[in-house]
């Protein structure tokens, strides 16, 4: 059974944590900085080397081409280069190379596929510079307006239009990934449970739905020191409260629900000041919606007045699961088990540019593990072995999806 070359996918990942590379053993690699830009560069020259074509879309989205032999829709390949501030150096990263080393296999042991095969990079996909996050695969899905994307601005005030424009990767609309055969992630797990549980491979069967409320506790100011604490209108205590009150709700719920209270904003936050307003978020995941609708009903009853502060609350956003496609997710784990690695099958519960793009090409995604779990930070960390595992599942679910589904097209044909 193939498998890709190791060394040089290592050799891979050591070149492009250079770009960007940050004293902590991370990179920051922001969407379309000069670090960035380095990146896709190298890319394309890697690209070219083993003979593929290079197209780029209006978003700066870049494709690089193997041809089949049929005159059929691509497999794709591909995640994202760019990074957040401080980040590690193989969320995202190791996609888009193990990509490029599958391809690199195929045309090095002479295997030509049916379909003609594609490594993409995704544009922006963190949103850690223009918001929101998956800016482009949002954009080629149709989530988002193109034209409110442009005017995106980052924290000196430039737009992602003139980014794009300075890059030298604004491309043609024409170029964009419009139609495929099957679309195919691998990417690091962000989480614990792979490297817990001893795990090879995580056979991913969708993304889990969200929401997230901003949750508001008005009160009054007053001197710290000279208002008895039974005459206070105390905005903190009172949000403290409700916080207590929703952990102990939520532990009720489902065990793989998970929540987070990860924003504050307190007012007029002076520590000789009582505090007169408290606004937090609490957002929640599940893969299952009827889950997250009971979430909201426990919002929805959270009582108007707490300790004397008046409370409210607003829906900032949601997203409904995202179900990958079943032969593709099917694929996957046939050949993960082909290759006598331990597997498990979970959903994610972080974004990824795959979410979108299986709003219209059949998808799925494959974990690897994350040490510790850490992702995000400069000492996120996945061995080279454990990637080489990740991209020999990609290489065989890339020529198990080529057999079975041209043996499909020519069914379909001889009806």
């Amino acid at each position: 059974m193939e498998q890709v070359n190791r060394d040089r996918l290592e050799q891979l990942l050591k070149q492009f944590s250079a770009f960007g590379a940050t004293p902590g053993n991370g990179v920051s690699r922001l969407a379309l900085s000069q670090a960035d830009i380095d990146a896709r560069h190298q890319f394309h020259s890697h690209c070219e080397a083993i003979g593929l074509t290079m197209k780029v879309d209006d978003m700066g989205n870049m494709y690089a081409i193997l041809p089949g032999k049929k005159d059929v829709p691509p497999i794709v390949m591909g995640s994202h280069l760019d990074s957040v501030l401080k980040g590690g150096r193989f969320d995202g990263t190791l996609g888009v190379l193990a990509g490029l080393e599958v391809v690199h296999t195929l045309v090095e042991r002479k295997i030509e596929l049916n379909h003609p095969v594609m490594v993409v990079n995704f544009t922006n996909e963190e949103g850690a510079r223009f918001d929101p996050a998956m800016m482009s695969s949002g954009v080629l899905s149709g989530k988002f307006n193109k034209e409110e994307m442009l005017r995106s601005r980052d924290s000196e005030g430039v737009t992602f239009e003139e980014a794009l424009k300075q890059s030298g990767f604004e491309g043609a609309e024409c170029d964009r990934l419009t139609d495929a055969a099957a679309y195919l992630e691998l990417h690091i797990e962000q989480g614990p449970v792979l490297d817990t549980y001893g795990e090879d491979i995580a056979v991913v069967e969708g993304v889990m739905g969200m929401v997230c409320y901003e949750i508001t506790l008005n009160g009054e100011s007053n001197h710290a020191g000279t208002t008895p604490i039974s005459m206070r209108k105390d905005a903190m205590f009172a949000s403290a409260n409700v916080m207590m009150h929703l952990q102990r709700e939520l532990k009720k719920m489902p065990e793989n629900l998970v929540y987070t209270i990860g924003r504050m904003h307190v007012t007029p936050n002076i520590h000789t000041v009582i505090p007169n307003e408290v606004r937090f978020t609490l957002e929640a995941r599940h893969a299952d919606c009827a889950v997250i609708r009971e979430v909201e009903k426990i919002i929805a009853r959270l009582p108007s007045e707490v300790e004397q502060c008046v409370m409210s609350y607003r829906k900032l956003w949601d997203r409904d699961t995202v179900e990958f496609d079943t032969t593709v997710v099917n694929a996957v784990s046939d050949s993960a088990v082909a290759l006598g690695y331990k597997t498990r099958r979970m959903y994610s519960g972080a974004g990824h540019d795959a979410q979108f793009i299986a709003t219209y090409i059949p998808s799925a995604m494959i974990f690897v593990p994350s040490t510790k779990g850490y992702s995000h930070r400069e000492d996120e960390y996945t061995a080279y072995e454990a990637c080489a595992k990740g991209a020999d599942v990609l290489l065989q679910t890339l020529v198990q999806l080529d057999k079975k589904l041209s043996n499909a097209y020519e069914s379909e044909f001889v009806k």
